[in-house]
């Protein structure tokens, strides 16, 4: 149950259970003001945005997200936390201009004592508008540069460069991540923070009960091998070459099936190339019952930061195969990389893994067991949120005194300044690179 945010019984807040917040950083009486950011975002960014609302609320914070008008906003409403809409698109354009300066009169008449940025555009404006003047947290959710190519991708990594000067932390969900941040020339304050998930949303049951009520699935044979790739049906999610593997599959395992969970860009090319065996469920409310209804969760990925669906599998007690690209081997036991992860782009071995797993239900029944009993230990989403209020309080600690100047009025003699102190590092991992 989520609790209402209550008036601040006395000088501190709880961050998460984790301690307090010291009476200095807002006006007495005050509990911390944060503001989350997005642009328009589905799938697993707005789990993670809604996960952490959840618990900032729930531990008594003055919660505002600014977002485009979407199906996260009314979530966030409902859990009351303050919603403004930022009229905004998901990548860069001729729009940006007018989407960060509309920003910046948000963020002057929310006054937040933080703004915590959630992907590579809503990081791009965010830190745009504030330019350093409020503790910045900018939370990049995979790689802008890694999604383009050519010119676009050169322009994104610059700015990238460029803007972690405005992120008092950025926060990676996995070692890999950060690594491919430093690798590219970023130089920040890092905290990796790895991602978690709902232990009590994501929990295992019957597959054959939960079969029979999801209607995409009437017709479906009982003892039918069922694979399952939850994620927005679009390149970076890789199920093009997942199709082009799902042939060799069908030839090893004939009654095998495959559903693609999501929608997106791509839905329409990945129809027309899909062979009878594939049904396409379109985007759903709960991804948890098509997780429960497999027998195998593949995500064949070109990026990621650290990906939700196969900690949401595992937890759901389902073995995965996964593409060993960023979080992938940190999101695994390591006992699970000989069978469960493969190279990206390389249908062949995407093939031989996923028909090996649906032809052996001894050692998916193993794998799962474990994958679950690997996430209830390592990414229990009240892990993910003590340690993002570990990075808050660090900052919230380090703040210079407040000035009363626009964050774009300010932005020339601030655009270069850092406004956080050398803190000690929390129980998450945090690293200082230059």
């Amino acid at each position: 149950m989520v609790n209402a945010p209550q008036p601040a019984p006395s000088a501190s807040a709880s961050l998460v259970s984790g301690g307090t917040v010291p009476t200095e950083l807002s006006p007495a009486g005050r509990r911390p003001r944060i503001l989350h950011l997005t642009q328009p975002v589905d799938g697993g960014v707005a789990r993670v945005v809604t996960d952490l609302v959840r618990a900032q609320l729930a531990d008594g914070l003055d919660v505002t997200a600014a977002c485009p008008d979407s199906p996260l906003g009314d979530r966030l409403r409902a859990l009351g936390a303050h919603v403004r809409h930022w009229r905004a698109t998901r990548s860069p354009g001729a729009s940006l201009v007018r989407e960060v300066r509309h920003l910046a009169r948000l963020i002057d008449e929310v006054r937040p004592d933080l703004v915590h940025a959630h992907s590579a555009k809503a990081g791009l404006a965010g830190r745009l508008a504030v330019r350093g003047r409020i503790p910045t947290v900018f939370q990049p959710h995979a790689w802008s540069f890694e999604a383009v190519d050519g010119g676009t991708a050169a322009l994104a990594l610059r700015w990238e460069r460029w803007g972690a000067r405005w992120a008092g932390r950025v926060v990676c969900v996995s070692e890999a991540e950060r690594a491919t941040g430093v690798h590219a020339g970023i130089s920040g304050r890092w905290a990796v923070i790895p991602n978690g998930i709902d232990p009590e949303r994501f929990r295992p049951a019957p597959a054959d009960a939960v079969r029979a009520g999801l209607a995409p699935l009437a017709g479906l044979p009982p003892q039918a091998p069922l694979a399952v790739c939850v994620g927005r049906l679009c390149r970076q999610k890789g199920q093009d070459v997942l199709l082009r593997a799902w042939h060799a599959v069908v030839r090893q395992v004939p009654d095998a099936r495959l559903v693609l969970v999501g929608d997106g860009p791509d839905r329409d090319r990945l129809r027309a190339h899909a062979p009878a065996s594939v049904l396409f469920a379109g985007a759903v409310h709960d991804t948890a019952p098509w997780y429960q209804a497999a027998d195998l969760v593949v995500l064949p990925s070109r990026w990621e930061g650290m990906a939700l669906a196969p900690l949401e599998a595992m937890a759901c007690g389902r073995p995965v195969v996964v593409t060993d690209v960023d979080g992938a081997r940190e999101s695994l036991p390591p006992s699970f990389t000989a069978r469960c992860l493969v190279p990206p782009e390389n249908p062949g071995a995407l093939a031989d893994a996923v028909g090996a797993l649906l032809l052996d239900p001894p050692l998916r029944a193993s794998l799962g067991d474990r994958g679950r009993r690997h996430v209830l230990s390592l990414h229990d989403v009240r892990h993910t949120a003590r340690a993002v209020a570990d990075v808050y309080r660090d900052l919230l600690g380090a703040r210079p005194a407040p000035s009363r100047a626009h964050p774009t009025r300010a932005a020339g003699r601030a655009g270069t300044h850092r406004t956080t102190q050398r803190v000690e590092p929390s129980e998450h991992r945090e690293s200082i690179h230059s």
